[in-house]
């Protein structure tokens, strides 16, 4: 009897890391910083069909090193099942250098020299966990070498055994060949005629078999491509999905009729070209995900078109990739900019629905305060970062390793702390405000271009506090709503969260509505925070105003966690215990309510180390208590 399905697909063969050129319209020699991210077509594959919401898997290797560990971690975050990416002691994980030349040419290099995925074995390849899987989806170049190859028909044998349908992306690459040379790595079409019989010796595999017009050329060895496709026709049944660039693409599902027009097509879509490296993985995931949904070939080549534009229009291959939601909003819109990353309804549904990380429980402990301690008995720079890595302590003894525990630290008192904070699996948000600043003035180490963001791990967000009334003058309101816009667009271009905290109460009257008016203006100016911070409010009322001025302009935004202003915790439990009433509250961001006490017996020298630790660790666990708590009440009362 054969196990549960509890996968849709798995794919095999190639997985590195892409250093992208960061620089557009150079030669990669003139390239000065690289985006990192993962690569390689089965790789690509994985992650777009996950966030398409296909239950993936890839099977690879990867080297013992970092750049391994980011290739597991980065699958694990984009919800690819990884137990079949296997660590290979001896080699080094592949890397690819990749640029974006102009409209024409994107060089890239390959260095793959003895790599960790080449190394994939029959051994690798587990009956059990083949079985799990719906389809198996291969790739050309692990059927170049003979060990690769034989993983691959191992997998593709038991696919068989199993019942499960079989695709190949051809992905020829010569250079992967050994047709080219190591700087011909654009190259995509030499004839071979090893390599076309190679190819067809194993066509027979599959039921669905995808490539461009010049990787037919190579699987049926000739470059006429309507007898290209006949002759794979002739050693395989598969449906045939032959890719036409803008033309978009056709599906034979039979016998090949004598022009390309006569098969099955969806729609095409009319954008820009701006990066057409991974633009075939993403076809791919979204033809994998018609197919495997069971959708009628136009359909299936529909998705696979969008995906392939979106692709197309964005810097990278898998972070270009669409989310379901992101793709029924575009398939149902349709082309507003043919420069899809410029369209910005689009980059924020696709920013929103494709961020990593669980946060639906957040219990921070803040201890970004600087101004505060400053002002403490036995204050200084030293000791405040002293005091904070004891703060750390207690964070990460509190949450033992469980999900949902976090921090707020800065860099100028805390950095020693915050620094020690990564890898943790602790949420990390981190202040750029100056303390106690209005005007909102920064950090003086984000420079006045804010550039210094560029400095910072992809795992913090920005962490901004604004005392912004609807009723501040003019002046004052251009100035502070000034600062928040330009460092929204600092964190998108740097690949940062957002956290907006804005507390008007500290700066005028306030009313039900105030906190509602302030998160609707920023909304206007064109800022959509990941995340708010707001301050306790006394009424059910006005959480519900600011609840729906959120939500009824960002259905994605991550929530809302609820500030302390140093209240007595039966207050602030009280506060809570209100929060809790509304799903968009996540959580709460707490500081001096849990370290204040430790902080003045400890920076006095009444206090030891063990002492303040064992002090924050009761506060923070009973404030974690209290709102975990409240918030079981609150989902039982919804």
């Amino acid at each position: 009897m054969s196990p549960a399905r509890t996968l849709d697909v798995i794919t095999i063969g190639r997985s590195s890391v892409d250093l992208y050129g960061a620089q557009v319209g150079g030669r990669l020699e003139d390239m000065g910083s690289f985006q990192k991210y993962i690569g390689g077509s089965p790789t690509n594959m994985a992650a777009g069909t996950a966030r398409l919401g296909l239950r993936s898997a890839l099977i690879t290797r990867v080297g013992d090193e970092h750049m391994g560990r980011f290739i597991r971690e980065e699958l694990a975050r984009e919800g690819v099942d990884v137990r079949g990416v296997k660590t290979d002691p001896e080699r080094l994980t592949a890397l690819v250098l990749l640029g974006i030349r102009d409209e024409t040419q994107f060089p890239l290099i390959f260095y793959r020299e003895n790599c960790a995925d080449m190394a994939l074995c029959e051994a690798d390849i587990e009956e059990a966990f083949i079985a799990e899987a719906r389809a198996v989806v291969a790739t050309g170049t692990h059927l170049s070498h003979p060990q690769t190859e034989a993983a691959v028909i191992k997998a593709l044998a038991l696919a068989r055994k199993h019942g499960l349908q079989t695709a190949l992306d051809i992905d020829y690459r010569p250079n992967l060949w050994g047709l080219a040379g190591h700087g011909a790595g654009e190259s995509r079409f030499i004839e071979s005629a090893a390599v076309t019989a190679k190819l067809q010796s194993t066509l027979h595999y599959f039921d669905l078999i995808v490539g461009t017009e010049e990787e037919f050329h190579i699987a049926g060895g000739t470059t006429d491509t309507i007898a290209a496709l006949r002759a794979v026709r002739a050693v395989s049944k598969a449906t045939l999905v032959c890719k036409r660039g803008p033309m978009g693409a056709v599906a034979f599902t039979g016998a090949i009729p004598d022009t390309l027009d006569e098969g099955e097509s969806g729609p095409g879509f009319p954008i820009e070209v701006f990066n057409v490296l991974g633009a075939g993985d993403g076809f791919m995931s979204g033809l994998l995900k018609g197919w495997l949904d069971g959708e009628p070939w136009p359909v299936a080549l529909k998705y696979a078109n969008a995906c392939g534009a979106f692709a197309v229009s964005r810097h990278g291959c898998t972070p270009a990739y669409p989310s379901w939601e992101e793709l029924q909003f575009f398939l149902n819109r349709g082309v507003k900019e043919k420069a899809l990353r410029k369209d910005a309804a689009l980059e924020q549904i696709h920013w929103s629905t494709n961020r990593h990380g669980d946060w639906s429980s957040m219990r921070v402990f803040a201890f970004d305060h600087r101004m505060q301690l400053e002002a403490m008995e036995g204050a200084t720079p030293a000791r405040i970062g002293a005091f904070k890595e004891l703060c750390l302590k207690a964070a990460l003894t509190v949450a033992d390793g469980q999900p949902g525990h976090g921090i707020l630290c800065d860099n100028r008192l805390g950095r020693r702390a915050l620094h020690a904070a990564a890898g943790t699996g602790l949420w990390i948000g981190r202040p750029v405000e100056w303390p106690g600043s209005r005007p909102l003035t920064l950090e003086p180490e984000l420079g006045p271009d804010f550039g210094g963001l560029s400095e910072w791990p992809l795992g913090h967000v920005v962490k901004v506090l604004c005392f912004y009334h609807p009723d501040d003058a003019a002046e004052m309101k251009a100035q502070q709503e000034e600062t928040v816009l330009r460092l929204f667009h600092a964190c998108r271009r740097n690949r940062l969260e957002m956290l907006l905290e804005v507390i008007p109460s500290k700066v005028g009257p306030v009313d039900d509505m105030t906190s509602a008016r302030v998160i609707e203006r920023f909304y206007d100016l064109g800022v959509y925070p990941d995340w708010w911070k707001l301050e306790p409010f006394a009424t059910d009322a006005a959480w519900t105003n600011a609840c729906t001025a959120i939500t009824s302009r960002d259905a994605h935004v991550r929530g809302i966690v609820v500030l302390g202003l140093d209240a007595p915790e039966d207050q602030l439990a009280a506060s809570l215990a209100l929060a809790a009433r509304h799903e968009l509250v996540k959580g709460f961001a707490v500081g001096r309510t849990i370290f204040a006490d430790a902080a003045r017996g400890w920076l006095a020298g009444s206090l030891g180390d063990e002492e303040a630790i064992a002090m924050m660790v009761e506060r923070y666990r009973r404030l974690c208590l209290i709102w975990d708590e409240a918030r079981a009440k609150g989902e039982k009362a919804a």
